[in-house]
């Protein structure tokens, strides 16, 4: 059987002292966030698993979880410390990175949860936060109220009420030492807000939602979903939320996509106990396998029925290593797929693999929640795995819609052309004859029927639009006529066009009974395709956009694709982004779009960022004083002075509330700056 190599890794090093207690976003899938949290012992990646450990029963050695496993932090519990005479003595003498053998960020709770489990603890409210802060904690957690799913709405509210007073005193006790201020509010949405509004005007360093262990047990997975959006819609979002209890792998993806950052978990050694092992689907019994559902290094050289032999203790020991390698794997998963844009995409496919799970994920998409969708970035690159016609519903999905449906409006005043049955290329496979018919009838409006809904054909390569991986059925359903009312275009004429069949050309143009004759010019369609790309990407006014591409001059790649859109008076403005059909300004662009009365969000810095900025360096948080409601996550933006002056364009990295409230980390990745001063 595979060993532990015993080699060790470096301890961590301590964080910058200004930024002790600080978190940052560093990369974004619409409220899913890959963070960084500032600590003396080091600073912790997030989304992360803090394993809980017992100070009295060790399955598996903290030493060991640094070093094999570069877990950067775990949980213990200081009231099972404080209660031992031989714990606490050791650890007020030694500290209690000492006393665990760990070198990494040490988070401890306070003893509530034995409150639950108990009825009562013995130690007092500022006694368990001097405690803590005696022994070197990290992050301590104050003495909050546990709310349980079966108490009244009165006794919630008390509890709430006492925790937020707890809150204030505790703080003051803290002494500097990042502390834990939980959430609590039982299964009452407006509780639960009230308690994070309230507790997010205090100066904790994370935000834990507490209280949702017996949910979890019951696998209530739909209230969890309602406490965690109750919650987050109200907490301070530059603190990382810390799920308490919550370590089952099936829950991560769609919990991180609600915005979730810290776990913590004894599930690893408990179900080892138990015989069971964790699984992204579930829990499997090791008595009933033959074959390891999923293959970890820690059983690489040995079957379930050679684990099965082994003695208790050793056998407690081999579960628990296969289920903590099985829990960072699916947080690995997580991470990497926020980084490619795809939670969403990989918490659906979780939801196929647990009823309760199922019930949480269909009650997400029936919200329809506007602080979920709005949050998405669109458009993104790569393909969108299509699985059935619920993922129409996905926020990014939904998202892009949205947009086109918002912001897209008919230049013209003629019928309606629907083309449908078949994915993309659409440009390579009806492009010509798509200037034929244009230069025949030049009021003709044409739409390309999608699984997402009606698109424009001027947005013909946009992201997600044009970038689905399905099965070919995907392409043969009915076209979403309905939105033709929701694009303006309920009261016109119209005509479907099948794409698929012989005679593409002679039934397109006999359908809509024109004569058949040359194509119009290139410049033609892409002028309007670039009026459409600055109303549904920037928010641009339809008159502005119009007017702007007056004379407007192309510069073509070898293929015949739009590189550059110069000005009439010679200026270079903006460029097809041909991954995914976006569009870029340059500060040329930006300056015209800062000359508009709408369009791209501002974000004002104050006037120390200014030089940095028109050098084209990043707009970081601490220096942002202002800025508007229109600021989405992966939009352009124009960073401005007090003055109203154009320093530079960039994308948003964050919303309007979360620019503001971070105080670390990137607001505005500025894309190019404008050198010189106006005027």
């Amino acid at each position: 059987m595979a060993q532990w190599s015993n080699q060790t890794r470096d301890d961590p090093q301590s964080c910058r002292e200004q930024d002790h207690g600080l978190f940052e976003i560093t990369t974004r899938d619409g409220r899913a966030r890959l963070g960084r949290l500032h600590t003396i012992h080091g600073v912790l990646e997030t989304p992360c698993l803090l394993p809980v450990i017992n100070p009295n029963i060790r399955t598996i050695e903290p030493r060991e979880m640094w070093d094999k496993y570069g877990i950067q932090a775990l949980i213990t519990n200081s009231y099972v410390i404080w209660k031992h005479d031989f714990l606490r003595e050791q650890a007020q003498k030694e500290g209690v990175h000492a006393l665990l053998d760990f070198p990494g960020i040490v988070m401890t709770d306070s003893g509530t949860f034995q409150s639950y489990i108990y009825g009562d603890v013995e130690v007092g409210v500022e006694e368990i936060v001097e405690f803590q802060a005696s022994i070197g904690v990290d992050i301590a957690t104050m003495l909050d109220v546990f709310t349980r799913p079966d108490m009244s709405y009165e006794e919630v509210g008390e509890a709430v009420e006492e925790t937020i007073a707890r809150g204030i005193t505790s703080l003051k006790c803290a002494k500097g030492m990042m502390l834990n201020g939980p959430i609590q509010g039982g299964v009452f949405a407006d509780l639960r807000g009230r308690s994070a509004t309230e507790m997010s005007k205090l100066d904790f360093a994370v935000h834990p939602i507490g209280g949702i262990v017996p949910i979890m047990e019951q696998q209530s997975y739909t209230e969890l979903t309602k406490i965690i959006l109750a919650c987050k819609l109200k907490l301070d979002p530059s603190k990382p939320v810390h799920l308490f209890g919550c370590g089952h792998p099936m829950l991560f993806p769609m919990v991180i996509a609600l915005g979730a950052d810290l776990f913590d978990s004894a599930a690893y050694a408990l179900f080892a106990r138990d015989g069971r092992l964790l699984c992204p689907w579930g829990t499997e019994r090791i008595d009933e396998l033959v074959e390891w559902p999923l293959l970890m290094p820690c059983v690489a050289e040995c079957s379930p029925e050679e684990v099965r032999a082994l003695d208790k203790d050793a056998r407690i020991n081999m579960l628990a290593h296969y289920n903590l390698e099985i829990t960072l794997a699916e947080l690995a998963r997580c991470r990497q797929a926020v980084r490619e844009g795809k939670i969403w995409e990989l918490a659906e496919k979780r939801s196929h693999q647990h009823p309760a799970l199922r019930d949480a994920w269909n009650y997400i998409l029936e919200l329809q929640s506007e602080w979920i969708i709005e949050s998405q970035q669109s458009p993104q690159t790569g393909g969108i795995a299509w699985m059935n016609d619920e993922t129409a519903k996905r926020p990014e999905l939904m998202m892009a819609r949205s947009r086109v449906i918002e912001r897209w409006s008919p230049l013209h005043e003629g019928r309606v052309l629907v083309l449908h049955g078949a994915a993309g290329p659409w440009r390579e496979r009806v492009g010509n004859l798509i200037a034929r018919l244009k230069n025949a009838d030049s009021e003709l409006v044409i739409l390309i029927s999608t699984p997402i809904g009606l698109l424009p054909y001027t947005l013909e390569d946009l992201h997600p639009f044009a970038h689905i991986d399905g099965a070919g059925d995907v392409w043969k359903k009915q076209p979403l006529l309905d939105d033709l009312k929701l694009l303006d275009l309920g009261d016109r004429e119209v005509i479907l066009l099948q794409l698929e069949g012989e005679d593409l050309h002679e039934r397109a143009f006999e359908s809509l009974e024109l004569e058949p004759g040359d194509a119009c010019s290139r410049e033609r369609i892409w002028c309007e395709q670039i009026i459409d790309k600055l109303r549904v990407l920037f928010d641009i006014k339809t008159e502005d956009a119009v007017a702007i591409m007056q004379g407007a001059t192309f510069v073509k790649s070898k293929t015949g694709r739009v590189r550059n859109v110069i000005a009439s008076d010679g200026r270079h403005l903006f460029s097809p982004t041909l991954s995914h059909g976006g569009m870029t300004m340059t500060i040329e662009g930006a300056k015209w779009a800062h000359s508009l009365a709408s369009g791209l969000a501002q974000v004002t810095v104050d006037d120390d960022a200014e030089p940095f900025i028109r050098k084209g360096r990043n707009v970081f948080h601490a220096f942002v004083t202002a800025c508007d409601d229109r600021a989405r996550i992966g939009e352009m933006c124009l960073v401005v002075n007090s003055k109203n002056e154009l320093l530079g364009l960039g994308i948003a990295q964050c919303d309007a509330r979360e620019m503001l409230a971070f105080s670390k980390g990137i607001a505005v990745k500025v894309r190019a700056g404008n050198p010189h001063p106006e005027g």
